[in-house]
């Protein structure tokens, strides 16, 4: 069953409560606001592309190509943010924005559900943060350096996600150490 969303600004709502619902206890999508599910851009091109889910503007249906073509001009890296979820979800990832530390994506291991409230056990907590580049991406040390930490300090490892020019990602781990 296709979900109905509508596009409104930034984010994507559904207002369907128990397709909302559904969406949110399985899959790890959206976070429940008053007004229904909220989807990122990146969560909604991801459903969008795998036909669960078509997105409306004024009760208008926008094609997909459309819709990127939104989300990039909003986010000029969301292709390269978009190809690091969309490969971390096809590994079977629980994958949440990592806006409030800092980063592109938190991601937990696998059967984990992040939307816990409470107290977590230690499997339970952000596995790894991710920073999504390009290929052509460059950093001073001290970024390198301020990225490492906060990971460290969050008992998270580090990757690096670098999309080359065929959207292909490899994964780059940089960890603390102490000598």
């Amino acid at each position: 069953m296709v979900i109905k969303a509508e596009l409104v600004n930034d984010k994507i709502y559904i207002f369907d409560e128990p397709e909302a619902q559904r969406l949110y206890n399985t899959g790890w999508y959206g976070n429940i606001s008053q007004r229904g599910l909220e989807l990122t851009l990146i969560e909604a091109a991801s459903l969008y592309e795998k036909e669960k889910l078509e997105i409306y503007e004024k009760n208008k249906k926008i094609t997909f190509l459309k819709f990127i073509k939104h989300a990039n001009d909003l986010d000029n890296r969301f292709n390269v943010k978009y190809q690091v979820y969309r490969d971390l979800r096809e590994r079977g990832l629980p994958v949440r924005t990592g806006l409030k530390f800092g980063c592109d994506f938190r991601v937990y291991e696998r059967g984990v559900k992040p939307m816990k409230k409470g107290p977590k056990q230690e499997q339970e907590h952000t596995k790894w943060i991710v920073f999504a580049v390009s290929e052509n991406y460059t950093q001073s040390f001290q970024e390198l350096s301020r990225s490492v930490r906060l990971a460290h300090n969050i008992r998270a490892n580090m990757l690096w996600a670098v999309v080359d020019g065929d959207n292909n990602v490899t994964y780059y781990s940089v960890i603390f150490t102490r000598l």
